[in-house]
């Protein structure tokens, strides 16, 4: 791809490097080390406001549809990574799985680590929106939210948190850790929406 094609991709103020960097053995602000969550202890909650809620070990999750998404990662930092390839399961499917209730608007998110963020129930729809195990074929790092990492590609990193432990569908919205802090609740990298006002 040219030059001149990656800059239209690019959000205002990011710049393309190669690869999506690692949080290394800190994240920043939250834990001074990262969640260590093997694939035989991992579980994964959703509940909420929902016909259906789930609990789900590894092989549960597994057993789910599984799909690829294509897309690009913008970092809040400034950063971006073009055409990173997610595998793992939509979220649109485990949606219909859940079947929330009417009035369900928002859907929060609580990590291993302790990291909470929350996202529009329509924005999460998106065809791009994958719980992902996988990138670029290989299984997802731990320093990148391994084994499993919720990827909103259209929205700055902050808002695809990593180690889920619970999801849970709501009516009304509820701040996360960076959006109670700094940062937009909206986060859209094409409006500039990096920081709280």
């Amino acid at each position: 791809m040219s030059t001149s094609g990656k800059r239209e991709r690019l959000p205002p103020n990011q710049k393309v490097i190669p690869e999506i960097m690692g949080w290394g053995t800190q994240h920043p602000g939250i834990v001074k080390e990262l969640p260590h969550v093997s694939k035989e202890e991992y579980r994964l909650t959703v509940d909420g406001e929902v016909e259906s809620p789930l609990e789900l070990d590894w092989k549960a999750f597994m057993a789910l549809p599984q799909a690829e998404s294509l897309s690009d990662f913008h970092c809040v930092e400034g950063w971006s990574v073009l055409d990173q390839r997610w595998e793992g399961v939509l979220f649109k499917v485990l949606a219909e799985r859940v079947k929330p209730k009417p009035g369900v608007r928002y859907v929060f998110f609580e990590c291993y680590d302790t990291y909470t963020t929350s996202l529009p129930l329509e924005r999460v729809r998106d065809d791009d929106v994958i719980i992902a195990h996988k990138l670029n074929g290989d299984d997802l790092p731990q320093p990148l939210g391994g084994p499993l990492r919720v990827m909103v590609p259209k929205l700055y990193a902050y808002k695809s948190p990593m180690w889920p432990r619970r999801i849970t569908f709501m009516e009304g919205d509820k701040l996360g850790y960076w959006e109670l802090g700094i940062y937009s609740n909206t986060a859209d990298p094409w409006k500039k929406e990096r920081y709280n006002r």
